[in-house]
């Protein structure tokens, strides 16, 4: 496959590693981007990667507030230190996430935190619909890691596209704000509000 330009540069923003070490992950994982990061990390060329072995204790708690108050969100953002905290840059990427999780409505965090059995249950959903389908039964792992994928993207904050600029992830985006600050920066929790959920008639 042909390794473009703006495929390294891509790479490059996600994870913060060199030009030259983008081009050979891209090479090595037949230009398969999310195989390129695992690529990277299993090496230790990723800056998030080298960074998250320091601890994130500090940070802010950012909300937003939408809808004329039917949608209330709060966003725990943790980093390495107070210096970071309180810089501008950092408090508008807070609030920027609590944002997002008003308008996207992920359920959780990162797809580590998908319960076994929920993922269970959809993986029988994906198998079944591929029985109807009549797909062989030797391609069947390839498409459940697709349709896996796509589930993750539509469940999980970090692997959802941001808001305000659907080109990039929000894990490239709190990614990038490792790479500017130089810290470890993770997005801890959150929870999100919407008027009358809930509530039985």
């Amino acid at each position: 496959m042909n390794i473009t330009v703006n495929m390294v540069k891509e790479l490059r923003i996600k994870t913060n590693a060199g030009m030259m070490d983008c081009k050979e992950a891209l090479t090595a994982s037949d230009g398969d981007f999310e195989k390129a990061v695992d690529y990277l990390r299993k090496k230790g060329l990723s800056a998030a990667t080298k960074r998250s072995s320091k601890a994130a204790k500090d940070g802010t708690i950012a909300f937003y507030i939408h809808m004329g108050g039917r949608i209330g969100v709060l966003v725990e953002l943790n980093c390495e230190t107070d210096f970071v905290a309180k810089t501008e840059a950092f408090q508008v990427l807070a609030k920027d996430l609590a944002m997002h999780v008003a308008a996207s409505n992920p359920i959780y965090v990162r797809p580590e935190e998908i319960p076994a059995d929920a993922l269970e249950r959809e993986k029988e959903i994906y198998k079944s619909q591929l029985l109807t389908e009549k797909k062989p039964e030797k391609i069947w792992d390839k498409i459940i890691d697709g349709k896996l994928k796509k589930y993750y993207e539509e469940v999980c904050l970090l692997q959802q596209k941001f808001i305000k600029n659907t080109d990039i992830t929000v894990e490239t985006l709190v990614n990038e704000m490792i790479a500017k600050t130089g810290e470890n920066i993770v997005v801890r929790r959150f929870t999100r509000f919407l008027l009358g959920e809930e509530i039985k008639s």
